[in-house]
């Protein structure tokens, strides 16, 4: 019997205008109201992924930022997992002398040092992936992660690395130069301390190496009393990897590649379906 269920967000729970399904919604309250612990898990920092569950009304305890932070329904942080401030640095520099675009995510939520790259590059990942959306309406939706303070502008990330208020959770680095990508990626496969994902085709997330969804995710139900034999993990992505090794039921969206479907026991519909509740229905 299935006891605790996780879901990542981005291309899982979440639909392409980045909204939770009136579907979803309704089969996570029916699974919490059985008794069903249900969590999220997702890349998201914790500022951002409450903004979209509290928009639908669910309320949930969240693993976010890849298993760097996981924090109980009523907000509370029950553990985090920083990169240290000088690993951070030079992962950094490294990402620098590789031109590459990246955000960082703290304890006090997402910083970025451009504030239109910040949004054109979340409004190309939406639309390249969803090419039948509506542009405008996804400018709009994007430009809310600066609007409502989800991410935040500084004109350096010294002042976060160099401030001990801030605990450094992840890197997010974007390109959609392949070449690019895969040299930033194998420039930092040489830090031991560091696990490197990817929620997406243009992204890296580069975090602690203790910090992944998987081993989160593991401590949670461990912490519930619940088996990983009782545990369900619903995702898409390589970042959700982790969380399939570990669960005892694993559940690929439809919409996932097939290497992502080969690793699960269970595909479900698509993001664009509400696969998330039809997975959650199937095992109540």
């Amino acid at each position: 019997m299935i006891k605790c269920i996780a879901s990542d967000m981005d291309g899982t729970l979440l639909n392409s205008i980045q909204q939770i399904s009136e579907e979803n919604k309704q089969a996570i309250i029916t699974a919490q109201a059985q008794g069903v612990e249900f969590v999220v898990a997702t890349g998201r920092s914790y500022q951002e992924a409450t903004y979209v569950l509290a928009e639908a009304g669910v309320n949930c305890p969240v693993i976010c930022v890849n298993g760097a932070e996981v924090r109980s329904k009523a907000g509370d942080v029950i553990s985090a997992t920083p990169i240290s401030k000088q690993l951070t640095r030079e992962v950094a520099a490294k990402l620098g002398e590789q031109d590459v675009y990246f955000e960082v995510y703290t304890n006090k939520g997402a910083f970025t040092v451009d504030a239109d790259k910040a949004v054109s590059t979340l409004v190309d990942i939406i639309v390249s992936a969803n090419p039948e959306v509506n542009r405008e309406e996804i400018i709009f939706a994007a430009g809310a992660r600066l609007r409502d303070g989800l991410v935040h502008t500084v004109e350096d990330y010294e002042i976060l690395f160099s401030d001990d208020e801030y605990q450094i959770y992840k890197l997010l680095v974007f390109s959609f130069d392949t070449d690019k990508l895969e040299a930033a990626g194998k420039s930092l496969s040489a830090f031991d301390d560091l696990a490197v994902s990817a929620s997406g085709r243009e992204n890296l997330e580069v975090t602690n190496k203790k910090a992944q969804k998987g081993l989160a995710l593991e401590a949670f139900a461990k912490a519930k009393g619940i088996s990983m034999a009782e545990t369900m993990a619903i995702g898409d992505n390589y970042n959700d990897v982790s969380m399939f090794e570990k669960a005892g039921r694993s559940v690929a969206m439809g919409n996932a590649n097939y290497e992502i479907k080969s690793l699960c026991d269970v595909i479900t519909d698509t993001n664009e379906e509400s696969g998330v509740a039809k997975a959650i229905l199937e095992v109540l």
